[in-house]
């Protein structure tokens, strides 16, 4: 078969074909496969990109599920160490007071046989207090002879002195405590200054 018979047999072929249904008649394997082919690759193009959004968002949910759950814990652990210190803070005004007490007691009264138990029984329980606070985290905030911090002293006063570095609290008003942490009073003091 030569070039010369190719369009007289199209010619023959059409000719044959005529009154032929479309939906019948081959258009040739070749454009059938080419087309196929390419509904093939962009389907599968589609469903490759349609994985990789997938694995995205499944990436981005697992995040968020692990930090959902830390932030759950932390806020679970928070509540453990931080839960007595609305009662904590309420309690601190029984300490000043019991403190008050204490220091309120002269020589005199220690000495005498008929107060000494009383005496006594005060402190015990001044030592009972705090030994419950230590336990629950609840800790005095050190501050005579420290430098002033603002972050666990207030200072009310500067004090005159030539015997201490300016800065240095040398008075406390009231004691500072401290949770954890965190503070839960600061240290109400008295600083050091130079002598006019």
């Amino acid at each position: 078969m030569n070039d010369d018979n190719k369009p007289q047999d199209d010619a023959a072929a059409a000719a044959e074909l005529k009154g032929v249904p479309e939906e019948f008649l081959d258009k040739g394997e070749c454009e059938a496969e080419g087309d196929a082919d390419n509904a093939m690759s962009e389907a599968l193009e589609g469903l490759r990109s349609d994985l990789e959004t997938a694995k995205q968002e499944v990436l981005y949910a697992k995040a968020e599920a692990q930090n959902v759950r830390r932030r759950a814990e932390k806020d679970i652990q928070d509540a453990r160490n931080y839960s007595a210190t609305g009662f904590a803070r309420d309690v601190l005004s029984v300490w000043d007071n019991l403190s008050r007490a204490v220091d309120a007691i002269p020589d005199s009264l220690r000495e005498d046989d008929k107060m000494k138990g009383l005496v006594v029984g005060i402190e015990a329980t001044q030592r009972e207090l705090e030994k419950v606070f230590k336990q629950h985290g609840v800790e005095r905030v050190a501050a005579i002879g420290m430098p002033l911090d603002p972050n666990q002293h207030q200072a009310m006063m500067e004090i005159p002195s030539s015997d201490h570095e300016a800065g240095t609290v040398i008075q406390e008003m009231q004691s500072g405590w401290m949770i954890k942490d965190r503070l839960l009073r600061p240290a109400m003091v008295g600083v050091a200054k130079k002598p006019d």
